[in-house]
């Protein structure tokens, strides 16, 4: 993928790729001291539109991660909102997007700590490749790779170097044939993906880790939980989930910004269901397919639309049906 000439923000300005800079001493590239999200945009062309999805909602969470590795982020959310459609109106945008926003600690020194470190903020788009083929069933293992508790680094943040624990295990699980992992939690709980949180389906009640197995809060998983109960009626549970509930499963999905709504046909070499997408996962991807590319006038809030006027949300009674 070449950058170069790409429109970043860095330093407080606009610059090209190639020309923002930092050391190859960076605090935050030596120690990990950093913190990121990821924001999808949807190129919508009989619409001639981009829709960023859920944009407050990322920053909102940029800015508690930040907190947490006690750096302030420069701005509002509201100018990072703005910052953000000019960065993507000066690239003359007209694909499907994947924004980086990251705060990382500045210093070009030796020295493992937080305080008295200046930190700095980054924003950079990058053309969207599809991060997972959700258009088949995703073969999974439990990672031997535990997930890390909150006691050792708070997973509720997205901080960059806690993402070397998701890279070993994906890596695992790919090497050792599978398309992704679920880690467990330090009590065996399951936890969620490398970069997903993880849905099962029982009996027509949706399921999914709750915020003490040490996932992260998910925005897209929010709003999967909120289509599930809003749009379909559907029970939502959050608890802690065993292992061998992972194999009882009917269904089993990940979400993520990237991953979007992925079904998961196995794990450990066990069907789950029939091993084809279930009604219920079918139901909800579809759903959140037609929210982001703007076809449901009900949640227009959770978009910002780049070219276009902003729309407004319209309270219209919800047409879908519940799946069998």
């Amino acid at each position: 993928m070449d950058l170069s000439s790409t429109i970043v923000y860095a330093g407080g300005e606009f610059a090209r790729y190639e020309d923002a800079k930092v050391g190859l001493l960076t605090h935050g590239l030596q120690y990990g001291s950093g913190c990121f999200e990821g924001i999808r945009g949807y190129w919508v062309p009989q619409d001639d539109d981009l829709l960023l999805v859920l944009v407050r909602d990322h920053y909102e969470r940029l800015i508690n991660s930040a907190k947490i590795l006690t750096m302030s982020v420069p701005r509002s959310t509201d100018e990072l909102i703005e910052i953000t459609l000019e960065l993507c109106r000066r690239n003359r945008v007209r694909t499907d997007l994947y924004i980086r926003p990251f705060m990382y600690k500045a210093a070009e020194d030796i020295g493992v700590r937080l305080h008295g470190v200046p930190d700095a903020l980054a924003i950079v788009p990058v053309p969207f490749t599809a991060y997972l083929d959700a258009s088949r069933g995703l073969n999974v293992c439990v990672s031997s790779w535990r997930r890390a508790d909150d006691t050792m680094a708070p997973p509720r943040a997205k901080i960059t170097g806690l993402y070397v624990n998701s890279a070993l295990a994906k890596s695992e699980a790919v090497e050792n044939g599978f398309d992704e992992a679920i880690l467990l939690s330090h009590d065996g709980h399951v936890a969620e993906g490398s970069a997903e949180n993880v849905f099962l389906v029982r009996r027509g009640v949706v399921y999914t880790p709750d915020p003490s197995q040490n996932v992260l809060e998910g925005c897209t998983r929010r709003a999967i939980m909120d289509i599930a109960r809003d749009e379909f009626g559907l029970t939502v549970v959050e608890r802690s989930i065993d292992r061998g509930e992972l194999y009882c499963a009917e269904e089993a999905f990940f979400t993520g910004t990237a991953a979007g709504v992925a079904y998961i046909s196995s794990i450990d070499r066990r069907l789950v269901g029939d091993g084809t997408i279930g009604p219920i996962t079918k139901s909800v991807a579809e759903f959140y397919e037609r929210v982001v590319s703007g076809r449901e006038p009900r949640y227009e809030h959770w978009l910002t639309r780049l070219y276009a006027p902003p729309r407004m949300s319209v309270p219209l009674p919800s047409t879908a049906a519940a799946p069998a």
